[in-house]
């Protein structure tokens, strides 16, 4: 998992547009959160967007833009941002499942899809990572809260 303090790794992702982003590059002017989700079908990574969902003018207000993070193809993130009325950018790998290049993989028995979050801040730091291959714990909302109030607090 990535560290605290670290530079943001620069991977190539891409939104169900279509349109490349680099994961160190998604703000160039703010924050940005991306929740990774351990899949579009986990019902409690799906409970963690709709949180994400309800905070998003508490997000705007503070200077973050959220992004989620999923390991289906385009075409499925498409269909599950619509159908779930996702507001954020839904961001999918490019040739690869984003996860594993923010260290989001565990392996136990084979390989294991973990769920959980990035905060990077605009000058493409980490500034919070936090992970879990229990969805339920994946979502680490004060943690997160926190992070945001230290990036509010420098200058």
């Amino acid at each position: 998992m990535l560290g605290t303090g670290s530079p943001a790794p620069d991977v190539l992702l891409e939104d169900t547009d279509g349109r490349a982003t680099r994961l160190a590059a998604l703000e160039a002017d703010r924050a940005a959160l991306v929740f990774f989700m351990r899949s579009t079908s986990c019902p409690v990574c799906n409970r963690h967007v709709q949180d994400l969902v309800r905070s998003r003018d508490t997000f705007a207000a503070d200077g973050v833009q959220v992004f989620i993070a999923v390991p289906e193809d385009r075409a499925v993130a498409r269909a599950w941002k619509a159908k779930r009325g996702v507001p954020f950018p839904v961001l999918v790998g490019r040739g690869g499942v984003p996860h594993e290049s923010v260290g989001l993989s565990k392996k136990m028995f084979g390989s294991m899809r973990q769920s959980g979050s990035v905060l990077i801040d605009a000058q493409g730091v980490v500034r919070h990572a936090h992970g879990s291959t229990m969805p339920i714990t994946a979502y680490d909302k004060k943690g997160i809260t926190a992070a945001i109030s230290q990036l509010n607090t420098r200058v």
